[in-house]
């Protein structure tokens, strides 16, 4: 189900733990643009049910994708949107989300692999769906299992205003 859930619900911010957007390190050169700068301002959604539920504040987190295993592919970063998509200029074009993400440093990245290996996230869409569309999400009880491998994430969840220092 392309917009819905295993169960067949669509996502509803009553369990909507945490957006996750994504970006192809096999496409682009995630590594580098992030080396240089780790902030992120905007990303890319499509247009959308989800895109509409999308709010200031809500937790969001950063999944490098790919395939060609020479990167650490995961969870790269977190934080939160800070306004709701803004259409693009064109008909049928992505819409920009306005971020305030922190990108990890390398060794603090989160492998898939490792995920995958916790029950309690073993199902998220992101694996079900790895070729589904901008944005993606985590129940609330994902997001809360993510904070177990991601110290500060909690935080993000809670309502804090900013990312830990540690990220």
């Amino acid at each position: 189900m392309p917009d819905g859930r295993a169960d067949g619900r669509r996502v509803t911010h009553d369990d909507l733990g945490a957006w996750l957007i994504k970006g192809n390190a096999d496409l682009v050169d995630l590594a580098g643009r992030f080396a240089r700068d780790p902030r992120v301002t905007g990303w890319c959604v499509r247009p959308g049910y989800r895109a509409r539920l999308m709010r200031a504040g809500q937790p969001v987190v950063f999944w490098a994708s790919g395939s060609r295993g020479r990167l650490p592919y995961g969870v790269w970063g977190i934080g939160r949107l800070t306004g709701e998509p803004v259409p693009g200029g064109e008909p049928g074009s992505p819409w920009t989300v306005p971020l305030d993400l922190t990108v990890l440093p390398g060794p603090r990245r989160l492998h898939r692999d490792r995920l995958r290996a916790d029950p309690r996230l073993a199902g998220l869409e992101v694996f079900r769906q790895p070729q589904a569309a901008n944005p993606s999400y985590l129940t609330r009880a994902q997001f809360t299992a993510l904070a177990d491998h991601l110290p500060g994430a909690a935080d993000v969840g809670s309502g804090a205003t900013s990312a830990p220092a540690a990220w």
